[in-house]
Parts: C-alpha cells; structure tokens; sequence
C-alpha cells in the first residue's frame, strides 16, 4: 500500500500529464491537423451539474462540472459543426450516410437532483436532447451511493479502520493528503471486485459515525415524482442504470440479469414505458464484458454505453450495446479541452 505523500503525489502527476495532453491536442486540432479522427461525433458523460463549491476534501471532483462549462461545451461543439442528437435516435444517425455533421450526445449518470436543476435549463437553451440514466435503489433510497458516503465518513474522521477485504487497515486520515490516500485505498479495493460487501461494511459504520448513507441519497438523487416530471419534457428521456449500482461484471449471470431487468422495469414504472437504453455502472472493461453486452442485447435494449473513452464511427452499429462515452471531466473545465476531446485525436493516438 502506497504512503499518503506518494499517493498525492501520483495524483498531482497524472493530472499534470492529462492537462498537458489536452493543451497539446487542442493546437492540434486548432491547426486542423488529424480531422477524421473525430469520426461521427461522441457521447458526453456528466455526472453532477451544479455551481462551484469550494470543499477542502472533494476526493471526486471530476464528477462536477458547472451550469457555465456545460453550456460552453455545447456552443464549442455546435461551433464545430456538431449536431445534437438523442441517445435513442443514435443508430439512426449512425446509418444514414447523409447525416449533418458529427453528433454530439449528451448523457447523466445516476440522477443527481441538480441535472434537473442546473443542467435542464441548459440544455432546454440550446435545444439539446438528453439521456440521464437511473438506478432505481438510488430513487428509492435502498441503496447508498459509496463514493458520497466516503467522502463524508473519511472528511470528518483522524482515522479510517476499514476491513478492504483482507482484514481491518488503519489508515490515519488527520491532512487532506491522507484522507484522499485512505479515499484511494477504499476506490481500489471496490473498482474491480464484487462489492456487495464492501459497501455493506462502509455504511454500517457511515451510520456508527452518525451519518446516513440513504439520508446522502435523499438529498442527492431525485425521487420517483421529480423523474416523472423531468421524463415529461420535451428534450430528456430516462435509461436504465441496474437497481444498486454494482460492477456487473463481478456479480453472478442471474444477478446481473436481475439488476438490468428490475431497473427497466422500475424505470417503466416511472415513464409508462421501459426505457430503451442502459448504461452499466462504472462502464470499463473491469465492470461490463462480452457477457453483459450480450445480456442487453438479450433483454431488448437498443443500445447500451459504457465508459470507455472514444469516439464514434460507423461501425458502431455493429456493437451497439458497447458504445464509448467521452467524460466531461470537473478537473479541466475549458472551452478548448471539449474541443480536444471531440475532435478524437487523443483516442486516435492511443
């Protein structure tokens, strides 16, 4: 297990040579250089869309961005020729080969009160469809969202005694670079294992602690009537996004089926109609594989996305339920790394 010191100093580091990436692709493709490789366009993860909030702690700052990027990214894009394009309506365009422009598509994950706050008015400006996608133990509050549990269990501790798997670890977590080094343990031991048990442990003791892990979601997440509300409008659609937010891929073939299937029958329950795309938690290769894909396929969706960062091409008709999203990530909120990002040189380079 790595030091405090080591971890934040890896941390500094990768952020460093993402930015750097970034700005040199943005010159890149300002001199035009490299101009297929965007493809056919992109599908855009956010997470939390919400005005900035200094936090002495934010262990997952780059799942926030602000009402003011959002709505810079899409005039850079439409600057760029990208044309809005509905989540559903994607194969159609993938088809057609006299569609305008490349596609710009826009997806939330988990539902977060604040889409509809701060991230709706947005889009409604531009005239911009969007997909959020749903977990419904989040919407029901049975279910803790562990990252938002962690951060403030670990923010207001001098030491975190965790049980990772392999036994109780105590970490000290009095400085900021020790409470992100135990935050970073406790995201290793869960991004590619089975965590039913894992989370169990981190909210019975968020509840020792005084804290709530579904009073979190209560606040965070909006309910089933704000949904329906929301699912209501003109430009936003609901997709499924299994029922506990838990890695597929390490849950046994019934247990998988039985988080997607609940969670569109939830959604159908919300909308009046079940929803025709599912985003599978976490999205990377160490959460959804061949098995899940198929599962999706099996069970009627008409496309599924992960998070495995790219852009569009035509063959994507061909793996539709293994799509790529490209993240707005909270840490590089510029006009110019949007750009960078859709212009899909830094996948192209990889």
């Amino acid at each position: 297990m790595y030091g405090p010191n080591t971890v934040a100093a890896r941390r500094m580091f990768k952020r460093a040579v993402i930015q750097g990436g970034l700005e040199a692709v943005s010159l890149l493709s300002k001199a035009g250089l490299m101009p297929g490789a965007r493809g056919m366009g992109a599908i855009f993860t956010l997470h939390h869309v919400r005005p900035a909030a200094h936090k002495d702690f934010d262990p997952v700052a780059h799942l926030t961005v602000t009402p003011e990027f959002l709505d810079q990214s899409i005039t850079k894009l439409k600057a760029d020729g990208h044309t809005p394009v509905a989540l559903e309506d994607l194969p159609a365009f993938l088809a057609n080969p006299d569609q305008t422009g490349p596609a710009m598509v826009f997806t939330l994950d988990d539902g977060y009160r604040d889409n509809d706050m701060h991230a709706r008015p947005v889009f409604e400006k531009h005239g911009v469809p969007y997909t959020i996608f749903v977990s419904g133990g989040f919407v029901d509050r049975t279910h803790s969202i562990w990252w938002e549990t962690a951060e403030h269990l670990i923010g207001q501790s001098d030491e975190f005694t965790f049980d990772y798997g392999s036994g109780e670890v105590c970490l000290p977590t009095r400085t900021l670079i020790e409470k992100y080094a135990a935050f970073d343990c406790l995201h290793k031991a869960l991004a590619c294992s089975h965590q039913d048990s894992i989370v169990a442990r981190l909210d019975a003791m968020a509840r020792a602690s005084g804290i709530s892990p579904t009073g979190i979601v209560d606040r965070e997440v909006m309910d089933e009537n704000e949904l329906r509300k929301l699912a209501a409008t003109p430009l936003a659609r609901l997709g499924a996004h299994t029922i506990g937010h838990l890695n597929l891929a390490h849950l046994a073939a019934d247990q998988m089926r039985s988080e997607i299937v609940r969670s569109s029958e939830r959604i159908a329950e919300i909308t009046g109609e079940k929803p025709q795309t599912l985003a599978y938690p976490y999205g990377d290769r160490c959460a959804a594989g061949p098995r899940e894909y198929q599962a999706a396929e099996d069970l009627g969706f008409k496309l599924a996305v992960t998070t495995n960062p790219g852009v569009l091409h035509r063959e994507d008709l061909l793996q539709r339920f293994a799509l790529r999203r490209i993240s707005l990530n909270g840490y590089y909120q510029k006009r110019r790394y949007v750009g960078a990002l859709a212009s899909g040189i830094p996948f192209a380079l990889v």
